[in-house]
């Protein structure tokens, strides 16, 4: 499906969202292709699921230029790494509507793959995966934030 938005009144076409299909959810999506997708569909969702010490100590997507806020609910505690059983319930509160465009994001793709096929199993329909996450791959050196992902892609974000 294409996203359009208005340019002097009338709909401008864009290219379809580039999606990688995925087993068990809508797809996965560069964070580039994520941050269109917040940009350019207002009803659109941004669900960080690292822990709440990933989001203090490593910084979270900064969505105030499109008058959004990504909504922080962990996937799985820390630091037992153990999954949250609110986690649906927590994401319902916010995004009562199953048909809302929801993006999942974790530190590489793993874990919001995870939660975006859980959501899906719980009726929402619409759930990607940004899956190269918030820090990406780990380089050559095994460090993450320079290879790929959210960071990289020069996306914006902010650090408390």
């Amino acid at each position: 499906m294409g996203l359009a938005r208005m340019v002097e009144g009338k709909p401008e076409q864009h290219s379809p969202l580039r999606v990688t299909p995925a087993q068990g959810y809508a797809g996965d999506v560069a964070p580039t292709e994520a941050w269109r997708l917040l940009t350019e569909d207002p009803k659109a969702v941004l669900v960080d699921v690292r822990t709440m010490a990933e989001w203090t100590y490593v910084g979270t997507p900064d969505l105030s230029s499109l008058g959004k806020r990504p909504l922080l609910v962990e996937f799985q505690t820390f630091p037992e790494r153990d999954l949250n059983p609110a986690f649906v319930a927590d994401v319902a509160r916010s995004v009562p509507d199953k048909e809302t465009p929801i993006l999942f994001l974790c530190r590489s793709g793993a874990r919001s793959a995870a939660a975006a096929a859980l959501a899906t199993a719980r009726g929402y329909s619409r759930c990607y995966n940004v899956a190269e996450g918030f820090e990406g791959d780990p380089d050559r050196t095994r460090h993450r934030g320079a290879a790929n992902g959210w960071k990289v892609a020069g996306l914006p974000w902010v650090q408390t």
